[in-house]
């Protein structure tokens, strides 16, 4: 059983910073990649930004240069720093983490259930 737990979604005003926070935990053999995804009311949901073991993140064009994805390997941690928010960053932010449960190498997408961001004056 894997479970993925976000933290760190809230209210906050546009130009201001939010830290989220998602722990992989439970049978965990290997990671090979955590990020985030988010959906707004209305919309699909989208990739936000994805980290891979030991590599360097991946952006969407939309959060490029305001939002930064890091990762603790150690405590299958990964984090997203969003700063300079704007209103449409507003969604449920989603974790998600690629990884081997098994041990058979056979790696699947494991998802959080979900953290309100909501960016308004």
């Amino acid at each position: 059983q894997v479970q993925l737990v976000e933290s760190g979604g809230g209210l906050v005003q546009p130009g201001g910073s939010l830290r989220l926070s998602c722990a992989a935990s439970g049978s965990i053999f290997s990671i090979y990649a955590m990020g985030w995804y988010r959906q707004a009311p209305g919309k699909q949901r989208e990739l936000v930004a994805t980290i891979p073991s030991g590599g360097s993140g991946n952006y969407a064009e939309s959060v490029k240069g305001r939002f930064t994805i890091s990762r603790d390997n150690a405590k299958n941690t990964v984090y997203l720093q969003m700063n300079s928010l704007k209103p449409e960053d507003t969604a449920v932010y989603y974790c998600n983490a690629v990884l081997d449960a098994s041990g058979s190498l056979h790696f699947k997408d494991y998802w959080g259930q979900g953290t309100q961001v909501t960016v308004s004056s």
